[in-house]
């Protein structure tokens, strides 16, 4: 028996695919979301406007802020996962260890907007990371590598019958 890459390529394609399916439909359909975030609010809350463009406020007062918050569950800075600074828009993003996100005028310390902010868990289930670290660079890893052998391997399929008629001409 010889072999014959067109079936060999049709086999390979077709297996890659069902190997891949459940992990690169989870990666398409975060990823979807992720491109989405800015324009669905249930992803990632809006971004709200300050008064100003400059910092008047201490970070203790920020904290305050936050602490009167009870959605947040903010007790102390170990509560916080990250600020984000936004001078543009006159703001800080606090964003609470319990996925919940704060957002305080950096003039005035008043507090803007209080939202659940999914987008984090959603780009965590993108890369894997969400599952484990180990299964970034041992599932997630392989599947991209698949489906970009799935790319060649369609490729090959697609242009084949063109190759052909090309040859018998």
């Amino acid at each position: 028996m010889t072999w014959n890459p067109r079936v060999f390529f049709r086999k390979s394609h077709r297996w890659g695919a069902v190997i891949v399916a459940a992990p690169f439909l989870l990666v398409l359909i975060t990823g979807i979301l992720l491109q989405l975030k800015k324009e669905l609010p249930w992803v990632q809350p809006v971004t709200k406007k300050g008064h100003g463009r400059e910092p008047q406020v201490s970070f203790d007062t920020i904290l305050a802020a936050v602490r009167a918050v009870p959605e947040a569950d903010v007790r102390t800075w170990a509560d916080i996962d990250r600020l984000d600074v936004r001078p543009k828009d006159g703001i800080v993003k606090v964003q609470c260890q319990n996925r919940y996100e704060v957002q305080v005028d950096f003039q005035t310390a008043e507090v803007l907007q209080v939202a659940y902010r999914r987008s984090d868990v959603i780009e965590s289930l993108h890369d894997g990371s969400w599952f484990h670290d180990a299964a970034k660079l041992y599932v997630f890893l392989p599947v991209a590598l698949i489906v970009v052998s799935l790319w060649f391997t369609g490729m090959y399929l697609f242009v084949l019958p063109y190759g052909v008629k090309w040859r018998r001409r």
